[in-house]
């Protein structure tokens, strides 16, 4: 999962390796589809399956079958609000407590 902003709407993105023509290294493409998720469960950065459609909207043509693991991705209470003199106070202090 790469964004989930819209409603009943998700853009999942799905990596695919091919060899390159000439120096045959396996090379990383991403394909982006615009998938329907009518329970709006999916998150970023879950791992999902999903299959092909009926075109339900100019770009949607895929739908969610199921949600195989949830992703690790932070959330709003565990990113640091804190101000540059805290952080540099608290810096100080660990480095004592190492000397």
């Amino acid at each position: 999962m790469v964004s989930d902003k819209m409603d009943k709407s998700v853009v999942v993105a799905v990596e695919w390796r091919q060899p390159h023509r000439l120096y045959s290294k396996s090379v990383k493409h991403f394909s982006k589809f615009h998938v329907h998720d009518q329970d709006n469960g999916c998150k970023v950065g879950d791992m999902v399956t999903i299959t092909e459609t009926r075109p339900l909207s100019k770009t949607k043509r895929w739908r969610v079958t199921q949600i195989l693991s949830r992703g690790d991705v932070l959330s709003g209470e565990e990113i640091s609000t804190d101000t540059p003199e805290e952080l540099e106070a608290s810096n100080q202090e660990a480095e004592e407590e190492k000397a």
